[in-house]
């Protein structure tokens, strides 16, 4: 998108209705899609898109409307992506979110002990002391980007714990997560091309072979390697679903939750009278780890695939149309959130939001990433009166993951 095409979103009625692309990454990087996305919810909430660089779809952008996709598996197939795009479509990487039900769950229930009330609570401790070393190492009143020293950090220690993976070489988690689901690398600066991308998850899935036949010759643990390789329904799963399974799982604990650790320091600099209340009252974190979910809405969109005609709000929806539920606009829904656009702590019933999904497909790590996210909340206010944001944010080149590159900071001591 050049810089005029840009300006030209500036306003959301400039262009034709029929006109409006969601898909663009360009939209996201430059924060410009919640105007389109609010002329969408008024107009056309049920919203054809005929061209586009990933083909022709539907963009449903009411709250009401995406659960009822969400939740009509029946209706609304995961297969063959949940993506608006395919990466690499000469690569497929199947995964049980790509599944329906049977398939999916059982797929699922092999890997869900790793976030069980049980593994949750034996976590915790773990959680609380890594996130702790990570804030009394920072240094206080220097500018630093807190990306890369706190949330990429935080959660590439939590996910090299849940896949029991090699300690030392954990950076390449985030490094094979921001590959797959972003355009560029992590500086923005280098552009990855398909043949690039295909030699990289090569080596990922190279490397996580070897940790499988090392967990499959030893005794089952609660890992998610090792519960894979033991799993009566995927311990025979072949090389491309295996590198689709961990790329799922390696996205779902990374991006989420780094990108609202960030988020949230963003919020809290936006509307600081928020921020004077959490210093008040410690105990409206809780609240607050919804609120920052709901309001960085992680994830931009699910993609869903018509399996039969159907009619939604009037419009015809054919068999085999890519259907987009674009999460991040349903989470602003004016008719269903009220003040959307307002960052509240306090607000009423704050885990009324669709950052998660909904229906046989929800965050299997939902309840894992609020607790990190707690967790690391109530870290920070034991030690910082002000986590002070010093610039812009540099957002993700990305239709899909809405996160950020990088968030300058500056540390004020309690």
């Amino acid at each position: 998108m050049s810089t005029s095409e840009i300006s030209s979103f500036d306003d959301p009625y400039a262009i034709p209705l029929d006109k409006i692309d969601m898909s663009q990454p360009e939209l996201y990087q430059n924060n410009l899609h919640w105007a389109l996305f609010e002329r969408l919810r008024k107009e056309d909430p049920v919203h054809y898109c005929a061209d586009s660089p990933f083909g022709p779809y539907w963009s449903i952008t009411k709250f009401d409307d995406i659960l009822h996709v969400d939740k009509h598996h029946e209706i609304f197939s995961s297969e063959p992506a949940i993506t608006i795009g395919d990466f690499a479509e000469d690569f497929e990487t199947p995964n049980f979110i790509v599944m329906d039900p049977p398939e999916h769950d059982v797929r699922r229930a092999t890997v869900t002990p790793v976030v069980s009330p049980r593994s949750l609570a034996e976590l915790e401790p773990v959680i609380r002391e890594r996130a702790s070393k990570i804030l009394d190492d920072l240094p206080i009143g220097e500018t630093f980007n807190w990306v890369d020293r706190v949330s990429i950090e935080l959660t590439t220690q939590m996910l090299a714990t849940l896949f029991d993976f090699p300690f030392e070489d954990r950076h390449l988690l985030p490094y094979w997560s921001d590959v797959m689901m972003t355009s560029e690398d992590l500086t923005g600066s280098e552009q990855i091309d398909e043949e690039q991308r295909r030699a990289i998850m090569i080596d990922c899935v190279s490397y996580f072979e070897r940790l499988w036949q090392e967990r499959a010759a030893q005794p089952p643990k609660n890992d998610f390697i090792s519960l894979l390789a033991h799993g009566e329904h995927t311990r025979n799963m072949d090389r491309m679903e295996f590198l689709g399974t961990l790329f799922l799982l390696i996205v779902g604990g990374n991006d989420t939750t780094r990108n609202s650790i960030s988020g949230g320091v963003l919020a809290l600099n936006q509307f600081p009278d928020q921020y004077q209340k959490l210093r008040d009252d410690h105990s409206l974190i809780p609240h607050m780890v919804s609120e920052i979910i709901r309001f960085q809405t992680p994830l931009t969109h699910m993609r869903r695939t018509a399996k039969q005609d159907t009619v939604l709000r009037g419009k015809k929806i054919n068999k085999g149309d890519k259907v987009v539920m674009w999460y991040a606009s349903g989470n602003r829904d004016e008719e269903v959130i009220d003040e959307p656009n307002q960052f509240n702590i306090e607000r009423n019933n704050p885990r009324h939001h669709v950052s998660f999904g909904f229906g046989v497909h929800r965050c299997m790590g939902n309840r894992l990433a609020e607790m990190q996210l707690r967790m690391v909340w109530e870290e920070i206010m034991k030690r910082f009166h002000t986590v002070e944001v010093m610039g812009e944010p540099v957002q993700v080149h990305s239709n899909f993951v809405k996160g950020i590159a990088e968030l300058p900071v500056r540390l004020h001591a309690v």
